[in-house]
C-alpha cells in the first residue's frame, strides 16, 4: 500500500474516533444533569433528538473528512411509521449510530455495562435506552416504550457478527414483539469492509472508501408462536444477506466477510 494511502486512512481513523469521543464527552455533563432535573417524557424526547442529530452530524463528518459514503435513504420514512421493532444485522460498532441517526424516536437495547458507565451512559440514560441484563425487565420496559409509540432498535444476534453473514438469531426479539403485539421491521446493513466488526481492533485503520448501505427487509407481523417466528427471521436474514441478494441490491457495499488477521 502506498505510504500516502496508509497515512490518509490513519488520519481518517483518528478524526473519526476523535470526533465521536468529543461529541460524547461534550454531551455527558448536560445529559447527566438533565436526567436528574427533567420529567421523564421531556428528558427522553430531548435525549433521543440530541442522539439523532448528533449522530447525523457525526456521519456527515465521516463523509466530508474521512472518505466514507452512507446510503441510508431507505430508513428516512421509517421514523414516521410509529411503534415497531427495528431488527438489524450487526456487522460493526457503527450500526447503532447509523440507525439512530435516521430514527428520531428510537431507543436501543444496550449492554448494562454501557448504560452504567457514568460518562458514556449519561446520554443513553436520558433517552431511556433499555438495559439487556434482565429479560423480564427488558420485556416490561420495551412494552411500555412501544405503547408510547417508540421504535426499538434490536440486534437479534445479541452481539456483533462472528460468523458472517449473520449469527444465530436469539428468541428474545420474538418474545418482545409477541408481548407488545407490534410488527418487526428487518433492516439489512451492508458494509464494504468489516471495519469495527468483531475481531477488528479499534486502533486498526479502515480500508477507504468505507461504503455502507441500508436496505429494508421483510416486515413481520407480531408473532403468535415465538419459535416459528425466530426460524422465519433467521431464514430471512440468511437469504437477504447472501452475496447474491446484496449484489442485486447494490454494486458497492456487500455483507462483510470476517476481518483478516493483522499482517506483520
Amino acid at each position: 500500500m502506498p505510504w500516502w494511502q496508509a497515512t490518509r486512512e490513519t488520519v481518517a481513523m483518528v478524526v473519526g474516533l476523535g470526533t465521536l469521543a468529543l461529541l460524547c464527552l461534550s454531551w455527558f455533563p448536560a445529559a447527566a444533569v438533565l436526567h436528574l432535573l427533567l420529567p421523564r417524557r421531556t428528558g427522553q424526547w430531548l435525549g433521543r433528538r440530541v442522539a439523532c442529530h448528533g449522530f447525523r452530524f457525526y456521519l456527515r463528518v465521516l463523509e466530508l473528512a474521512c472518505g466514507c459514503r452512507f446510503d441510508l435513504a431507505a430508513l428516512d420514512g421509517l421514523g414516521r411509521e410509529g411503534a415497531m421493532i427495528v431488527a438489524a444485522n450487526h456487522p460493526s460498532l457503527l450500526d447503532a449510530v447509523l440507525l439512530v441517526s435516521r430514527l428520531p424516536n428510537a431507543v436501543c437495547i444496550m449492554k448494562a455495562a454501557l448504560l452504567d458507565n457514568p460518562m458514556f451512559g449519561a446520554g443513553a440514560r436520558l433517552a431511556r435506552y433499555i438495559r439487556n441484563d434482565n429479560l423480564v425487565n427488558l420485556i416490561s420496559r420495551s412494552r411500555a416504550a412501544l405503547r408510547e409509540g417508540t421504535q426499538i432498535i434490536v440486534f437479534p444476534e445479541g452481539s456483533r457478527t462472528e460468523q458472517f453473514p449473520i449469527d444465530r438469531v436469539l428468541p428474545s426479539i420474538g418474545l418482545v414483539a409477541q408481548r407488545a403485539q407490534v410488527p418487526v421491521q428487518v433492516v439489512l446493513l451492508d458494509f464494504s469492509s468489516p471495519y469495527l466488526g468483531k475481531g477488528w481492533p479499534i486502533w486498526r485503520r479502515p480500508s477507504l472508501p468505507l461504503v455502507v448501505t441500508a436496505r429494508l427487509g421483510q416486515r413481520f407481523d407480531a408473532p403468535q408462536d415465538v419459535p416459528t417466528f425466530t426460524d422465519a427471521l433467521q431464514r430471512h436474514f440468511d437469504d437477504a444477506l447472501s452475496p447474491e441478494s446484496a449484489d442485486a441490491a447494490t454494486d458497492t457495499a456487500r455483507p462483510c466477510t470476517p476481518p483478516r488477521p493483522i499482517s506483520s
